[in-house]
């Protein structure tokens, strides 16, 4: 990874590699992407785990009180971090079935989707949210701009053109 920026990637789901090409790049790219663009510079780290849609529904109960996957979910840290030592943001946990029919019923690429769910679980980390209309059309605004420096498109236009 370049600077500022290490990646602890856990793939639990060994599925993942069958279902996306290449997925371990496209979320390390992702996420580096994220932070680089909306991140403080400082030196940081972070979990990203590409899981299944089982893992990811025990945490979303225990965790959020939700009894069912989602697609990504995102568990920031308030880990100042220390002298010498680079600040930890938190994790990263995407839901591989969830993923794979997002994608499918959105008309998406699947690497363009786990790309794009990557940014905002990263975001998030960051201190991004979407609870107000103000916060999530901020919030979209920085996912387009990151992701189309990877040569993603806009998430939020459907296939006709037209915003969702």
């Amino acid at each position: 990874m370049s600077a500022g920026l290490d990646i602890d990637l856990t793939v639990d789901a060994p599925a993942w590699t069958d279902a996306v090409s290449d997925a371990e790049n496209v979320v390390l790219r992702a996420a580096q992407a994220a932070y680089s663009d909306a991140g403080d510079g400082e030196d940081a780290e972070l979990s990203l785990v590409l899981a299944d849609d089982r893992r990811v529904r025990d945490l979303n109960r225990e965790w959020r009180g939700k009894d069912s996957p989602t697609n990504v979910l995102s568990f920031p840290t308030d880990d100042p971090g220390a002298p010498g030592r680079a600040r930890h943001l938190g994790d990263v946990i995407l839901a591989l079935e969830t993923v794979l029919g997002e994608a499918r019923s959105f008309g998406k690429p699947v690497d363009h989707h786990l790309a794009h769910l990557t940014v905002h679980g990263v975001l998030h980390l960051l201190g991004f949210d979407h609870q107000s209309p103000d916060e999530a059309t901020d919030m979209e605004r920085l996912e387009v701009r990151i992701l189309d420096g990877l040569g993603v498109s806009d998430p939020y236009v459907s296939e006709h053109g037209m915003r969702h």
